[in-house]
């Protein structure tokens, strides 16, 4: 295993995390006995960061975690996050203090636990001061509570409002070779501050795993079968561009088995090279896609290889840097 720096913390991060979103029910079915398995394998694979958050099934992914860790929860660094699934609230999100509070008890309880590794704000409350919002971060770390903290999702100018108040410590966002938004003003923000630096959807939520094809159907129950959303995940499956990234995905295919790896062993990689990233999160459901995405680390990507794969994207048309505001959910 890998690891990595995370960001000012005293904590040592594996480059490869474990994602709990589809331990929420939102990614078809999923089994606690399998969820377990897959936890406590990872664990004896290295993998030390899993990450959570109680939008993912209303508090079903973090219950589902804290029972699979166990006695074996203070080896991990546990992230979870608060601020959203409000129908009262403007977008559905809700980061005043007194919000953020019960956000966190509710988080602990859920897992079992009483404290938080990393509590990071899910989406950002523009209806509410991020004064307050970075004071009641700053009072739950000074109680113990959380250990470090940080935010998701938020525009650079956000992020140093915040900062006029309290330090961010991490940030999470979506990084994958479809989607690289981030690497324009975030990321070099980050790795000038020596932010920590999380990354989700490195496979690009299964479109770059190499396993789906034109004859792919998603489930009811799994967000991807609507298209998703181009804010966070740049319309990947949106009916207009599937079949074409398919097709880039197929091309990309000869590049890894070059270097003798797997589809998924490059997305991983790529995402991995980029000099601002802590740890990549990659949803896992099983000990086989733990087994499986383990094996694509400690290798790396030649300059020739990176060129080959922009080569792909720019002859099929695909604009990585598209000019999308990150701005759900409703």
């Amino acid at each position: 295993m890998e690891y990595r720096r995370f960001g000012p913390t005293d904590m040592t991060v594996s480059a490869l995390g474990f994602g709990c979103w589809e331990m929420g029910g939102t990614y078809g079915d999923v089994t606690e006995a399998e969820v377990s398995a897959a936890v406590n394998r990872a664990i004896d694979l290295g993998i030390n960061c899993f990450d959570t958050a109680p939008a993912y099934g209303n508090g079903e992914s973090e219950i589902l975690l804290g029972r699979a860790l166990g006695e074996r929860r203070n080896d991990v660094i546990v992230v979870t996050k608060c601020g959203v699934g409000y129908a009262d609230r403007p977008k559905g999100r809700d980061s005043r203090m007194t919000s953020i509070f019960a956000s966190v008890e509710r988080s602990l309880q859920n897992m079992g636990t009483d404290y938080i590794d990393v509590l990071l704000i899910h989406w950002p409350d523009v209806n509410t001061p991020f004064d307050e919002t970075m004071h009641a971060l700053d009072r739950l770390v000074n109680d113990g509570k959380v250990r470090s903290v940080g935010v998701s999702n938020f525009t650079l100018d956000q992020i140093r409002e915040c900062e006029a108040t309290r330090s961010v410590d991490i940030v999470q966002y979506g990084l994958n070779m479809f989607d690289r938004r981030m690497e324009q003003d975030i990321f070099p923000y980050c790795l000038e501050r020596g932010t920590g630096v999380m990354v989700y959807g490195p496979l690009a939520f299964g479109l770059l795993a190499g396993t789906l094809t034109a004859e792919t159907t998603f489930g009811s129950n799994d967000w991807r079968s609507t298209g998703g959303r181009p804010g966070w995940n740049v319309g990947v499956f949106a009916e207009e561009h599937f079949q074409r990234n398919l097709q880039v995905v197929e091309e990309l295919k000869p590049i890894a088995a070059a270097r003798g790896k797997g589809m998924p062993h490059m997305a991983l990689r790529w995402v991995l090279s980029n000099p601002a990233v802590s740890c990549a999160l990659v949803g896992t459901r099983t000990v086989q896609e733990v087994e499986d995405n383990v094996a694509g680390l400690e290798w790396a990507l030649s300059g020739a290889d990176m060129a080959q794969i922009d080569d792909v994207f720019a002859r099929y048309g695909v604009d990585t840097h598209p000019d999308i505001v990150i701005d759900p959910p409703e």
